[in-house]
């Protein structure tokens, strides 16, 4: 095997590894219960796979916090992150309800409704609301 076949089997070995870490990465990671704030993020791996994924965190102080919290994350895994938004969740696990609301005012406001559908696909028997009022 000549240099080039090395690299380029290289290459797709890595491009295959951060494709696995990218699908093993939950959609959904956010607090149990409380209202805080959340961010999406779009997960990238070393191609051009992403997918986008909540998170939110009652002990995170600023959107910026959870971002930088979950971006290492993502690092040690050959992963790239972006933030297009946030805003804050209510969650109460009692009632089996989520409500997605406000934005965050260093990344703007996440896509809600985008939100709703991936906290579904954990929380699928939750009634959860949008709103684009409060902060």
């Amino acid at each position: 095997m000549n240099r080039l076949q090395l690299l380029s089997k290289g290459l797709r070995l890595i491009h295959k590894m951060s494709e696995e870490a990218l699908a093993g990465v939950p959609l959904v990671h956010i607090s149990p219960e409380g209202i805080f704030k959340y961010v999406m993020i779009n997960v990238i791996d070393g191609g051009d796979a992403s997918k986008a994924v909540i998170r939110g965190f009652a002990d995170c102080t600023w959107h910026a916090d959870i971002f930088e919290r979950e971006e290492e994350v993502f690092k040690k895994l050959g992963l790239r992150a972006e933030c297009p938004g946030g805003g804050r969740i209510e969650h109460n696990p009692d009632k089996k309800y989520l409500k997605v609301y406000g934005y965050s005012q260093g990344f703007g406001k996440a896509d809600h409704a985008q939100t709703k559908r991936i906290l579904a696909t954990k929380y699928p028997d939750y009634t959860i609301e949008i709103s684009d009022e409060g902060y």
